[in-house]
């Protein structure tokens, strides 16, 4: 289904069966690992056995992450998992890595079993299993009659001991000078957990917490309500300021690697069914060991693991959160007995979790909401942008996603939660780099820029979801048995349990979701477009999101994607960072878009946001190293990132989950800051012929300010823009009077005498151009630049180009000629008629073979997938809302065009669930 699928999306895909391990490439010296575009600095390392997880930055630039599942016999309070902060320590937020000294590596045991830092001391705030509030421990769930869900009281699996594993911190203030507030603190355990404790700041400037304001959110009825959490992972302060937690199910895998549900229908689930389809298998989370037995009977045809197996570890912990009564069970351990009388629904967990009202006074009167809209994942963690629309998110293990989600109005604006509505996307990679088969040659991540089209998956509100959710409530261990076997459980449970094993195997799991209704949706997405499926179908991508993006040719490749963050008050033309823990596996095999070297040590990107919050370009930053380099290149080096948190100034922390991999000369992970390069650009623009426009030069990520310098500005087909006039800003105090040759070079030299570009800010204007449109088409604009910090050091400047863009005269018989309303490079009024309307998509469309739009394709490129095509039309609908003469607009706020066919008033991301004739991608 993924070849015929990607035929329509004008793309190629490779089908089969094999898994990414069988088909990778080895580990090897592959050129620019580790490198980094910038600069990187140690500034702690974690206690033996620790990760660093949850690092948060208190306004006042303090700093606190998570100490978790440390070795017990660490020294002293080392060995407790908890949350604790760095006393003594401050960024300064000017975005310098100046303000720390680099930690260097731990060499002795001594240095390795405690928390170091290179400023600061590590204090705890609050340790795991501390009594909180009224009868609780930190961190700890408990049933609904108050029992702590431990190993203590219940026999059976728990995902993590209760309470080892603190993740994520987002800190919501409740005052104005944020010197008080609640710490919400992700456990990534089943059943999961939040908790959230007031802690303030006392006047010399440390923080304390009083654990008597505290509480375990999981043993919230509200929450407990939802079905409760597993697995709560990283997150996100989201700009309506509320905690907003990431269930990272990694049991919700349907299909093993890089097979999809298509593969299991053609050739039988052996060695291709995922750990999802034994959810409500009686001691579910025993699956790999069984496997292994019926494959020495004879029974299957080999051993295979069932991928995310391990995370159904806790799941019958989760019923007994629910209220399940305890089956019989063999001492310690689980039995086969079943439950059949309260079980969890898999189709509640693996979602976004935001707690509105996160700063109530009452942890009663918090609102837990899951956002089953933007999909259902192994969530590592969100990043929700501040256009309150757009959310990317990244899912955690091997062969998984990152996503996209836009809602059609502002997520805080909805009355009600379950309201929020939009799409849902999956990313498709498109360039040929990236690609040995395409290529000729195999890549190394470090030199390759992946070029990001989004794939729409489906458009659905948050209550539709729950309905479809909510088909699923009733199904318990006894349902798997009954479907599955003919055998009566009652009578000979031993032999049900394997009658309904092998039947699951050959062909799923019949209590949810199946295999036939996913490849139905897919048959019908190909035929009839995204929007086009049947009612009964639109269910399919939100609830089954991994085989649903796989089975229609996505590019579901990415392993271990363990973070994704942009700096608070992020917009058009700030960054994105994607942390990739391992560049390998289906990143490395001969298989998929994406087929590149090898790099065990990982890459963090960063995509460039634009004008409608999206990202179509991820670029390597930073890359690990590989497995195979000495400790002397390994020890510096980032290794296997998880989170990455950005701060206000534009740098990054990274933080490392590699626990004694690679060949580094010490086991633990550490936490480093990562400092971009001042970077010089001119902005994008279009402009008509004939016709003038000003674009600026930028310096972006100053922490020393500039004291001046010389730059130039180069375009590269003067033919197409010519550079007419060039100016300074006013506040620059001494200056030559720029120089312009040919119309393609301008050249600038100045002194900031005025002090204009200090320290206080971060970006700085160096001058504005004048460009004249030539001809149609499209060049680059270039850059290149010799600047003094006001230090008196050279600033190492990374260059980057920008794009000019010449309309034709006109596009189509008599009309004007196009225009670009909202500055970002593209002439979305078609037309020229001064608006954007539904006239602009039918100009379009009758002129796509018009020369004047092939010449200048890249004007017209609105999905941004560098290339001309239907999809750039759909996209243009969208972002028109079809307001105009050929439409109207309905009493739902979605506007009707003349066939009856829908647009949508959101950003030029949006779709809807309405159907269309249109069959885009």
């Amino acid at each position: 289904m993924a070849s015929s699928v990607a035929a329509a999306l004008g793309v190629g895909v490779a089908s089969g069966a094999a898994s990414a391990s069988e088909t990778e490439i080895d580990e090897s010296d592959t050129p620019g690992a580790p490198s980094v575009k910038g600069e990187l600095k140690r500034f702690s390392n974690t206690a033996y056995g620790a990760e660093v997880t949850g690092p948060f930055v208190f306004a006042d630039g303090g700093l606190l992450y998570s100490n978790q599942h440390p070795a017990a016999d660490n020294i002293g309070p080392f060995s407790n998992p908890g949350v604790g902060y760095f006393s003594g320590f401050h960024f300064d937020l000017d975005g310098d890595n100046d303000d720390f000294s680099e930690l260097p590596i731990p060499e002795t045991e001594e240095q390795r079993r405690q928390i170091r830092s290179s400023e600061g001391e590590y204090v705890y705030l609050a340790q795991a299993r501390e009594p909180i509030g009224q009868s609780e421990r930190f961190g700890v769930t408990q049933t609904p009659d108050g029992t702590d869900i431990t190993m203590d009281n219940f026999a059976g699996t728990q995902y993590g001991a209760a309470a080892t594993n603190p993740d994520c911190n987002q800190f919501v203030a409740t005052n104005d000078e944020g010197t008080e507030g609640y710490l919400y603190t992700n456990w990534e355990n089943s059943p999961g957990n939040v908790s959230r404790i007031k802690i303030s700041q006392t006047d010399d400037g440390e923080w304390e917490a009083d654990p008597k304001d505290a509480a375990n959110m999981a043993n919230t009825e509200a929450l407990r309500d939802l079905g409760g959490t597993r697995i709560n992972c990283y997150g996100d302060l989201s700009p309506w300021n509320t905690m907003v937690s990431s269930e990272e199910n990694y049991a919700h895998t349907r299909v093993n690697l890089t097979s999809t549900v298509g593969d299991i229908v053609e050739n039988g689930g052996d060695g291709l069914t995922g750990a999802c389809q034994f959810w409500n298998r009686p001691n579910p989370a025993s699956i790999p060991g069984v496997v292994a037995d019926y494959a020495d009977n004879g029974d299957i045809s080999g051993s295979f693991y069932p991928q995310g197996a391990f995370a159904l570890s806790g799941v019958e912990f989760l019923a007994y959160y629910l209220g399940a009564e305890q089956v019989d069970q063999n001492g310690d351990t689980n039995g086969i007995n079943p439950i059949g009388d309260v079980y969890p629904n898999p189709y509640r967990y693996g979602y976004q979790l935001d707690f509105r009202n996160s700063d109530a006074a009452n942890a009663e009167d918090v609102e837990p909401i899951k956002y089953y809209v933007m999909g259902r994942a192994s969530w590592e963690a969100p990043d929700f942008q501040n256009d309150l629309k757009t959310v990317y998110g990244c899912s955690d293990g091997d062969s998984k996603g990152i996503y996209k989600f836009v809602a059609n109005e502002e997520i805080p604006g909805y009355d009600d939660p379950m309201d929020v509505e939009g799409t849902l996307y999956a990313p498709k990679i498109t360039n040929d780099a990236a690609n040995v088969e395409e290529s000729g040659e195999r890549s190394s991540p470090a030199d390759v820029t992946l070029e990001v089209e989004w794939i729409p998956l489906g458009h659905a509100s948050n209550a539709e979801c729950e309905e479809w959710i909510a088909e699923y409530d009733d199904v318990t261990q006894v349902d798997y048995l009954e479907t599955h076997a003919d055998t009566d459980w009652s009578e000979d449970t031993e032999a049900a349990l394997k009658e309904a094993d092998l039947e699951v195997i050959a062909n799923g799991n019949q209590n949810y979701i199946t295999n036939e209704e996913i490849i139905e949706w897919a048959t019908q997405y190909e035929e009839n477009g995204w929007n086009g499926v049947d009612e009964e179908l639109r269910k399919v991508p939100f609830l089954e999101t991994r085989a649903a993006a796989k089975e229609i040719g996505a590019s579901i490749e990415f392993n271990k994607a363990e973070g994704v963050d942009s700096r608070p008050g992020s917009g058009p033309g700030d960054y994105v960072y994607f942390g990739i823990s391992e560049f390998n596996d289906a990143l490395s095999d001969e298989e998929g878009d994406i087929r590149m070297d090898r790099v065990d040590g990982g890459v963090v990107y960063r995509g460039e946001l634009d004008a409608n919050y999206n990202v179509s370009t991820l670029e390597a930053v930073i890359v690990g190293p590989d497995f195979t380099d000495a400790a002397e290149v390994a020890n510096d080096a980032l290794r296997n990132i998880d989170n990455v948190y950005v701060m206000e100034d534009g740098r990054v922390l990274c933080c490392e989950d590699g626990f004694n991999e690679s060949r580094r000369s010490y086991p633990n992970d550490c936490l480093y800051v990562y400092q971009p390069n001042t970077q010089v650009y001119v902005s994008s623009v279009a402009v008509g012929q004939g016709e003038s426009v000003q674009a600026d030069v930028m310096a972006k990520h100053v922490p020393d300010g500039i004291a001046g310098g010389e730059f130039t500005v180069e375009v590269a087909d003067p033919s197409v823009v010519e550079i007419t006039s060039a100016s300074y800003p006013d506040a620059v105090g001494l200056s030559a009077s720029p120089t312009i040759e040919a119309g393609a070079t301008a050249t600038f030299k100045f002194a900031d005498t005025n002090m204009a570009m200090q320290p206080e800010g971060t970006e700085f204007k160096l001058a504005t151009v004048t460009l004249s449109g030539m001809g149609a088409g499209s060049t680059d604009i270039d850059t290149s630049a010799s600047l003094d910090d006001d230090n008196g050091n050279a600033i190492d400047v990374e260059p980057r180009s920008g794009v000019a863009m010449t309309g034709p005269a006109s596009i189509g018989a008599g009309g004007a000629a196009p225009q670009d309303p909202d500055g970002d490079g593209l002439y979305e009024d078609v037309n020229g008629n001064g608006r954007v309307d539904y006239d602009d998509v039918v100009t379009l469309f009758n002129n796509l073979e018009n020369s004047n739009v092939k010449s200048n394709a890249r004007a017209f490129d609105f999905n941004g997938n560098e290339q001309l095509d239907y999809a750039d039309l759909v996209t243009l609908y969208e972002e028109a809302g079809v307001d105009g003469d050929g439409g109207s607009s309905d009493d739902d706020g979605d506007s009707d065009d003349g066939n009856g066919n829908s647009g949508n008033n959101g950003n030029g991301n949006n779709g809807n669930g309405n159907d269309s004739d249109s069959s885009d991608n």
